[in-house]
């Protein structure tokens, strides 16, 4: 019993000194704060972001997960990119199915049928 007793004294006593020592008593002053990580590779600014850029994206770990700012960044950018080439994408389709339409047109509107052009 005596020799747990002095097991027990003996653990508090350790401890309380590792936590001091965390902590900063002593002269040695606390320990400095971690700097916070940051993105390393953003998304490119000056150009389209490719497919390479995003599989290549890493986020840094903070204490809950990742940071939410660089996360809601990179969506936001994606997103707004994403919108733009589905526009894009809109637009070409539709000026693709007025010149269909219009060369479908000019082919009924010939007496002799397709010519050599349309052959092409």
């Amino acid at each position: 019993m005596v020799v747990f007793l002095f097991l027990v004294v003996a653990l508090v006593v350790v401890v309380a000194g590792v936590t001091l020592a965390v902590v900063g008593g002593g002269e040695n002053a606390p320990l400095p704060d971690a700097a916070p990580e940051r993105l390393q590779d953003p998304l490119p600014e000056d150009r389209p972001v490719r497919r390479a850029d995003v599989e290549s994206l890493r986020f840094p770990v903070a204490p809950r997960g990742y940071r939410m700012a660089d996360v809601d960044d990179a969506l936001g950018r994606i997103g707004a990119e994403l919108a733009e080439r589905d526009a894009r994408i809109a637009d070409l389709e539709s000026a693709l199915a007025g010149a269909r339409a219009a060369a479908h047109a000019r082919q009924e509107q010939r007496p002799g049928g397709p010519g050599p052009e349309d052959l092409r």
